[in-house]
């Protein structure tokens, strides 16, 4: 990977900022990176790092086409988080008309390798209940979550690219938590939420349950994703499976947590919740995490299989307790 000039989508949002500095940490002085941020992006924690910062945006093309020029690969992470039903015609834009344009220039200008960021998400959820792989088929029910479909259709266009001659490589992240204290962009709203969980501020849990992965090790698979991934692949990157039942035990074992005893959230207390959280959102024209949509997905109990991580990425996932430890 020596030489190598790399462009960054989505470098100042959480995903991105952790694989950009991971990059320069492993391969200073080996790499060139450029980063592609909006006009509206806050860029100070980029200040004063061998980075060129390009403000573009993935919605235009041509912006994108002449930010690619040169590039040999590319860390596709800019997109869209939502489960309110008034975000899906911005899922739509951001995740898939955006890397449709993502996509379009590196092919135009010969990238060599595309690793995008895709979710779990995308992935299939099996009918036993038993832990999804890369290859489990897409549900007609994750169809009508917009999120899920718009993750789904965004790796489509990846793939559409592989038909076209660009190596991509899919990486597929659980819900993703944890802080790099060296990372001043290190924030999530699944960040507040567990400290929420740890003030003892939130003591109702969801009945089902889903893959959690460390940040750090999102930027890891990445990387390795880059150097090892096989192209026209996906790979699931969780570190743990748990139902938010197990979560908030687990929190509640860390030093001074005030989390008590909580209960799991009737049903019609939960549609209610998430009917305020879309009315909220419509209303205030911002994402709201609580919908009817978000509801929903936390009331299955989904598990996801990371074997093909470790084995073919040699991936080594932190431990669940280092990770909640960083929220303190």
């Amino acid at each position: 990977m020596l030489n190598s000039s790399i462009v960054i989508t989505g470098a100042t949002g959480y995903i991105g900022s952790q694989i950009v500095l991971a990059l320069l940490s492993r391969f200073s002085g080996e790499i060139r990176c450029k980063v592609i941020a909006r006009k509206s992006s806050n860029c100070s924690f980029l200040e004063g790092l061998p980075v060129e910062i390009v403000r573009a945006d993935i919605l235009d093309p041509l912006a994108l086409i002449d930010a690619f020029r040169g590039a040999d690969t590319v860390f596709h992470c800019a997109g869209l988080i939502s489960y309110t039903r008034n975000s899906r015609n911005a899922l739509y834009e951001a995740n898939v008309i955006g890397t449709r344009n993502v996509v379009n220039a590196a092919l135009y200008n010969n990238v060599r390798r595309l690793v995008m960021t895709s979710s779990i998400a995308a992935v299939g959820a099996s009918e036993d209940g038993s832990p999804a792989i890369e290859s489990t088929s897409f549900q007609e029910w994750q169809r009508r979550n917009g999120y899920m479909e718009a993750k789904h259709l965004a790796e489509l266009e990846g793939l559409r690219g592989v038909a076209e001659g660009l190596e991509v490589v899919l990486v597929n992240p659980g819900v993703v938590i944890g802080i790099d204290r060296k990372n001043p962009a290190s924030v999530s709203s699944s960040n507040d939420v567990l400290r929420l969980i740890y003030q003892g501020k939130l003591p109702l849990f969801p009945a089902g349950g889903t893959g959690f992965v460390d940040v750090r090790d999102v930027a890891d698979a990445h990387i390795t994703a880059w150097e090892k991934g096989r192209s026209g692949e996906r790979y699931i990157v969780v570190g743990n499976n748990l139902t938010f039942r197990e979560l908030f035990a687990r929190i509640g074992t860390l030093a001074g947590s005030s989390t008590g005893h909580a209960f799991m959230v009737p049903k019609s207390i939960g549609l209610l919740a998430g009917l305020g959280g879309e009315l909220w959102s419509m209303f205030s024209n911002s994402h709201s995490f609580v919908s009817l949509e978000s509801i929903r997905i936390a009331s299955r109990i989904l598990a996801y299989n990371n074997t093909r991580s470790e084995q073919e990425l040699g991936l080594c996932y932190r431990d669940l307790s280092e990770t909640l430890k960083t929220l303190l």
